[in-house]
């Protein structure tokens, strides 16, 4: 892939950029009521930022607090599916990333936040899904990564990698200064889909067998020819492509190879990703700091097991991120 690089928009007022907080002018013009409060709390400004590559143009969100001197920075990477810079998608919106970079300025901490290819401002830097590979992720990531480690304003590296984001995150540290898993596997794909599908298709055998024929098949690196149609998103042909790459990787191996500080965060609601999977990666990297936040869930918010409880919270962008993970983001 070509070299990438960040493209920072010059702020320009009230049109390029929004200042929140410390400017006490600004908060007597605009009245808003949602700056942050207590005096430890910082003021933040946002940027939009674009990354080129190869194939197109990404689109990111950088958050900076209002500091003076130098200060960390966070690189915030999405999880699996259609979920954009914020958290969100076309099913639900509950602003999760959004609230990590809010709540990681006011710990003095600026972020990139990014559409990865294919989603939101960034869709046109998918050119076909056929030709996606999990790497094409991994070096996204890298590529912003690497322009973060050079800018003069920020004296720490942190990335953060959210669900998938986690296993992109992990192939992206070679210039990191801490490495952050947020509700991240710990078992590699091929061997979680198996887990999930065999739930979903409890008593249906022949298809169950298909899965995991199927999958053996594609963990082997050979593309699968005679799926039955019912499991046809799962093995179409122009994504497997995609799931051999991704199959390729293991957390947990990946995890035991950084020499950096390791935070681990899991919730004990999470619906999608089980508190065994952040076990097994503190296991494979036993030096980290292992945090298991009670009641919190895979958006980041408190919620109870009860299923369509726990759901109806990825829907809500009014409820906060978890209490606790406020707290550990103060002490990276």
């Amino acid at each position: 892939m070509a070299s990438a690089y960040l493209n920072i928009l010059k702020p320009r007022w009230f049109e390029n950029f929004r200042i929140v907080g410390v400017f006490l002018f600004l908060f007597f013009l605009v009245g808003s009521a949602s700056f942050a409060q207590s005096e430890n709390r910082l003021g933040y400004f946002e940027l939009d930022q674009t990354l080129q590559t190869s194939t197109g143009e990404l689109s990111g969100t950088l958050t900076v607090p209002i500091l003076k001197g130098t200060f960390p920075v966070a690189l915030i990477i999405a999880g699996s599916g259609p979920t954009d810079r914020n958290g969100n998608n076309a099913q639900m919106k509950n602003n999760s990333l959004q609230m990590l970079a809010h709540e990681l300025a006011a710990q003095g901490i600026a972020s990139i936040r990014y559409d990865k290819r294919g989603i939101g401002a960034s869709k046109d830097a998918l050119v076909s899904e056929k030709n996606l590979r999990f790497e094409n992720y991994s070096e996204d990531a890298k590529a912003w990564a690497a322009q973060l480690k050079a800018d003069a304003r920020f004296n720490k590296l942190i990335i953060i990698g959210h669900s998938e984001g986690s296993l992109l995150g992990l192939l992206a540290c070679e210039q990191a200064d801490v490495f952050v898993s947020l509700a991240g596997a710990g078992r590699p794909i091929d061997v979680i889909l198996k887990e999930q599908l065999a739930a979903q298709l409890s008593g249906k055998k022949k298809l169950l067998r298909a899965v995991d024929e199927g999958i053996s098949k594609l963990k082997k690196g050979e593309l699968v020819e005679d799926a039955p149609v019912e499991l046809f998103s799962l093995f179409r042909p122009s994504i497997q492509p995609y799931l051999i790459s991704w199959m390729k990787y293991d957390p947990a191996v990946e995890i035991s190879n950084l020499k950096i500080p390791i935070v681990i965060v899991q919730g004990t609601t999470d619906l999608q990703v089980q508190v065994k999977d952040a076990e097994l990666l503190h296991a494979a990297s036993p030096d980290s700091r292992y945090i298991l936040i009670e009641g919190m869930n895979h958006i980041l918010k408190l919620a109870p097991l009860d299923r369509a409880k726990n759901i109806e919270t990825y829907s809500n962008p009014e409820l906060p991120l978890a209490s606790e993970l406020c707290r550990v983001l103060g002490t990276l």
